[in-house]
């Protein structure tokens, strides 16, 4: 028994060193925070990712071409990008059969999906295009692991060049400032989810100030003064200088219905108005030949496209996110392979140490302290195990050191990418609109790109939570949602934490896995046969999933024009149900005709249905900047 207490209180020692976090940072919630200017002690700052398109280019001379767009924020002025920081694209060819997803609903089958994706995506190798500028403004574009290939070249900003790759192929490239492309009224959508720091004076430090416990709501609550429209002050929201200090007191509602007007009309808390209007971005537009990515492009028709910001770590210019943050996460055991078998060779090495002891008379002779005792069975069963653990650590550290030597480039850390990018820490990532700021809720550290599979609970948990507020909004205006609320009067405040999975999953099941009519077939521009997508699959791997044989219309792509933000909303409506006949779809709440017959104010969609700028028919396809250059923008991945 001595030597089993020996045993247990060694194991019991080394598994809690095991689990204790070599390091850690608090968790934040933002856009990242650390670079996003809605918060009052933060400047903006060109790491901040706004957007990311893709769509089939219309002109395939001499072949298909793909068009890919990364936005993020113009400083320090439109036109002008900063030295200290580098843009990277990843590009990932795929066929377009997906993970097997069967039409059971279970949390069996939606955790099965979540693992397949995630063997896909950790196993990937997608091409990397980088861009760098100098002091004098040239731009450095390096295209790297390419089928083809790797080249580079250094070209003028703020024009269109044509670079060639060593196959022939010629790329598109613009790099430089455009109008924001981003047409959405962005303080409607915070005041959906009461975020304070769009109203109130709240610095990127009190987490606890961010979304208050108030139900997020599609309508005003009756008596929420934190944020509900204030006619004499009808741009609060929208003009930043009008920011108030956050009051005293319970920052909390304790109402129990949505809020009316004398003749019984709710009241939106969208004004369809667009935040983003007469604001300028800066940005790297591609247009690429498909061949040039993929040597079977007849087969890999989704072109999965992420991008990414780093900045350079001597330059401190985002301090808040540490130089030595830890790579992409990953299973524990997957970043470190040595630690589990070598926790079994030294439990090994402990029963050899004993067991032979007790076995070998002249060791246990010399012990002084020790009197010679008979061989019993303890030590040779003592014995027996140490040599089978000792086996079994060399051969599991051989294995999981040869799979973790293969790791996919998501998860290297940036030593391990290379000599530029060991100078550089990751910021953001960007695939998917509304991704971050309605679903990771824009912490730090879950700019995951297309690792975000590792978040796959939190985006149930996260859409219930949305649910509870959406789903009774949309009851109320009279449609069917698709977020099972019990019939719930008003929105709700309610927080899911991962153990209580089942319960989420089970009220946000259709939210999950219904199918998302489109408004037409102009889509599927070839007639072929492909699945109307899912949220499941939509949002996880957190990639803009080009497919070549649509329009890339989102959620097949995402071309400028498409109304990202009503069309993520369509998620909480029953897209089994009708309105005058016609079967709910994504562009439902876009279309005028409804909002005119609901009994609510303003009668307006919840965003612009166009930009402030058309866009243009030609690369580099976003409109041309404004004159000025505004000092204030975000994005709302």
């Amino acid at each position: 028994m001595k030597h089993l207490t020996r045993f247990a209180l060694l194991t019991l020692a080394l598994f809690s060193q095991l689990f204790v976090p070599w390091q850690s940072f608090a968790a934040d919630h933002n856009d990242p925070n650390s670079v996003n200017s809605i918060f009052s002690d933060i400047k903006i700052n060109p790491a901040d990712l706004y957007d990311l398109f893709g769509w089939p280019s219309d002109d395939t001379a001499g072949g298909e071409k793909v068009i890919v767009a990364l936005t993020f924020a113009a400083v320090p002025v439109a036109g002008t990008l900063d030295p200290d920081f580098l843009y990277r694209i990843r590009i990932a060819p795929t066929p377009r059969n997906s993970p097997n997803l069967d039409e059971d609903t279970s949390l069996d089958v939606m955790l099965k999906y979540f693992d397949a994706v995630k063997d896909k995506y950790a196993r990937l190798n997608p091409s990397d295009i980088r861009v760098t500028v100098d002091k004098a403004g040239h731009a450095t574009i390096t295209f790297a692991n390419l089928p083809g290939g790797d080249f580079s070249k250094t070209i003028d900003t703020n024009t269109v060049v044509p670079v060639t790759a060593p196959d022939g192929s010629v790329v598109k490239v613009y790099i430089g400032g455009r109008d924001d492309a981003f047409f959405n009224d962005l303080p409607g959508f915070f005041r959906s989810i009461n975020y304070a720091p769009e109203y109130y004076h709240v610095p990127h430090d009190k987490p606890e100030l961010r979304e208050l416990k108030i139900p997020m709501t599609l309508l005003e609550l009756e008596g929420n003064t934190l944020f509900n429209f204030d006619p004499a002050h009808p741009d609060y929201g929208y003009d930043q200088s009008t920011k108030r200090d956050l009051p005293q007191g319970p920052l909390t509602w304790n109402g129990n219905r949505f809020a009316k007007d004398k003749d019984g009309n709710y009241r939106f808390v969208y004004s369809g108005k667009d935040a983003q209007a007469g604001k300028n971005i800066n940005a790297v537009i591609l247009e690429m030949p498909v061949k040039l990515l993929t040597r079977t492009p007849d087969t890999d028709r989704i072109i999965n496209a992420w991008g990414e910001s780093w900045v350079m770590k001597a330059s401190h210019k985002v301090d808040t996110i540490p130089d030595d943050r830890p790579p992409l996460p990953g299973p524990f055991w997957f970043r470190h392979p040595w630690i589990l078998p070598l926790l079994v060779i030294i439990i090994a090495g402990v029963l050899l140490y004993f067991g032979l002891r007790s076995l070998l008379p002249k060791a246990a002779a010399a012990d002084a302290a020790q009197p010679k005792r008979p061989v019993k069975w303890w030590p040779i069963l003592e014995t027996g195990l140490g040599l089978i653990l000792l086996l079994l650590g060399f051969y599991a550290g051989s294995v999981l050191s040869s799979i973790a030597s293969k790791k996919p480039a998501l998860t290297l850390t940036p030593a391990e990418l290379g000599e530029q990018l060991s100078h550089y820490k990751l910021i953001d990532t960007d695939g998917l609109p509304f991704a971050d700021a309605a679903l990771n809720e824009r912490e730090d550290n879950r700019q995951l790109g297309a690792d975000n599979f590792w978040l796959a609970p939190h985006f149930v948990t996260r859409l219930a939570h949305l649910g509870w507020g959406f789903g009774p909004s949309i009851s109320a205006l009279g449609l069917k949602t698709s977020f099972d609320h019990s019939n719930s009067p008003v929105s709700v405040y309610k927080v899911y934490s991962n153990a209580e999975i089942l319960d989420a999953f089970t009220r946000a099941k259709k939210v999950v896995f219904q199918r998302l009519n489109m408004p037409d077939n102009k889509w599927n521009k070839k007639g072929l046969p492909i699945p109307l997508k899912r949220p499941i699959e939509i949002f996880i791997p957190n990639v803009c999933a080009i497919d070549m044989d649509t329009t890339g219309t989102w959620p097949f792509g995402r071309r400028p024009e498409d109304q990202v933000a009503t069309r993520f909303l369509s998620l909480f409506l029953d897209m089994s149900a009708q309105i005058n006949g016609k079967p709910y779809n994504v562009d439902t709440l876009g279309d005028q005709a409804l909002w005119d017959s609901a009994p609510i104010v303003p009668k307006t969609p919840p965003n612009p249905l166009k930009n402030d700028k058309e866009f243009l028919d030609h690369f580099p396809y976003l409109a041309d900047p404004w004159p000025q250059t505004p000092e204030y923008g975000y994005g709302a991945k």
